[in-house]
């Protein structure tokens, strides 16, 4: 019989794209794959509890980009299967950072080719393709961005400037091999693109039903279901103030402080049970374990 602890490490292995079983990121040994455990991307990516948070905020800031939007609207089946969606930008995210150096070229590669068949035009009529470089860069950022705030938030406030620099100018090369370009790659470069960004941004009729997919997606189990809120509100809070209110949330600051103790506490709690993820596996490559 499972024990508690393991119990929730499976359901949570549901969850991300550890769950597709496609790519073995323990071998080969030695195989430091694009970064090696010795980067910042190792760290900032290896924490579960603030990825999923970070994960949850960059959809939806993704999303606040009409072309973006138009894109998975219109060619992802993440309306019948958010799930699966989100097991897929896992797996992607999981094997790129930690996976072996011939694994995470074949998966740029094959999101490559996909993406060349994502066109058509958005809800206002604008054309839009997948592969464009500035949409991609978009899309970058909007994930990174999420990514380092959640674990400054959750993991380690201490990350000095100068790592997440690091951190930002390591995840750029994912970026770029798919195509992206002009990736800002310190975090007042992150910072001032964002800002520039914003009179494209809308969060419309499309965007708000992302939102009611997320706040509504299935749990592993009915245990799970509380989790899975608290995350969602985080992931929510972790949005900038600009980003939130477009969503239609206004937090009182007893409403954050609430939000964020609960993940903290969450977080931990996972923390405690995950000891077979992405990247204990890949340290297990490197002879680390």
């Amino acid at each position: 019989m499972l024990s508690v602890r393991d119990r929730i490490q499976q359901q949570v292995f549901r969850l991300n794209g550890l769950a597709m079983n496609e790519f073995d990121l323990s071998q080969p040994a030695g195989d430091p794959g694009l970064y090696g455990p010795d980067s910042v991307i190792w760290r900032v990516h290896g924490d579960f509890s603030s990825m999923l948070c970070g994960g949850i905020s960059a959809l939806l800031m993704q999303m606040l980009h009409p072309l973006a939007l138009a894109g998975v609207w219109d060619h992802s089946r993440f309306r019948e299967d958010m799930m699966g969606r989100l097991r897929r930008t896992s797996q992607f995210i999981a094997v790129t950072t930690f996976g072996n150096t011939q694994d995470a070229a074949t998966l740029i590669e094959r999101v490559k080719r996909i993406h060349l068949w994502v066109t058509g035009v958005d809800a206002a009529g604008t054309p839009y393709a997948a592969s464009d470089p500035a949409l991609l860069t978009w899309v970058h950022v909007a994930e990174t961005s999420r990514f380092l705030a959640a674990h400054l938030r959750y993991k380690n406030p201490q990350l000095s400037l100068a790592e997440q620099d690091r951190y930002y100018a390591e995840a750029a090369r994912v970026a770029e091999a798919l195509g992206a370009e002009d990736v800002p790659k310190t975090a007042a470069a992150v910072e001032d693109y964002l800002a520039r960004m914003r009179p494209e941004l809308r969060c419309d009729a499309r965007t708000r039903e992302v939102l009611a997919l997320l706040m509504d997606a299935p749990a592993p189990s009915w245990q799970a279901k509380p989790a899975m809120h608290a995350m969602m509100m985080a992931g929510i809070e972790l949005l900038p103030e600009w980003a939130q209110q477009a969503f239609g949330f206004r937090f009182s600051p007893l409403r954050h402080r609430l939000i964020r103790q609960r993940l903290g506490l969450l977080a931990g709690v996972l923390r405690w049970c995950i000891r077979r993820g992405a990247y204990h596996r890949a340290m297990q490559r490197m002879g680390r374990d």
